[in-house]
């Protein structure tokens, strides 16, 4: 069985453009980890979770699941990517070429990234509610987005 949905090598494909030069060994498989246990789980539960890590619904987690896992390992990798924690301190990576992003630099990056994922989780979970049929392991009334939305500050339970 699967540690992690994808790769590291999947998370730099899909949630970096062409341009951004990204090294997919900084990328830790405990992001991945955690984005798909907070943002992928909430919405297909544990069972379907487990059935999709050992291999099942192959097609549906390449073209739903994945670019979700992505762009939310990238979102929870920013803070990393802005400064770093290491045996001297936290310090912020500097070169002569490129310089560091203004914080407000930072928060529309953060923003633009956070509203990708979550009109990608919500397509992910549209598919699997019109399509429930299809996967024995999926309980609709456990999907966190049939039960509650947030969008912006306006938080509403269904």
């Amino acid at each position: 069985m699967k540690q992690t949905l994808i790769t590291p090598e999947q998370v730099a494909s899909l949630a970096f453009n062409d341009g951004e030069c990204f090294d997919a060994t900084t990328i830790s498989s405990l992001d991945i980890a955690v984005a798909e246990e907070r943002h992928v789980v909430a919405v297909v539960g544990p069972e379907m979770y487990e059935a999709m890590r050992s291999g099942r619904y192959a097609d549906f987690c390449e073209e739903y699941v994945a670019p979700v896992v992505a762009l939310r390992t990238r979102l929870l990798m920013l803070p990393s990517m802005v400064a770093r924690s290491g045996r001297f301190g936290v310090s912020v990576p500097a070169s002569s070429s490129l310089k560091s992003p203004s914080e407000n630099q930072t928060r529309m990056l953060e923003r633009s990234l956070r509203e990708k994922a979550r009109t990608l989780q919500r397509r992910m979970s549209r598919y699997l509610n019109d399509n429930a049929q299809r996967f024995a392991e999926y309980d609709p009334s456990r999907n966190v987005l049939n039960r509650c939305s947030n969008d912006g500050n306006f938080v509403q339970t269904l």
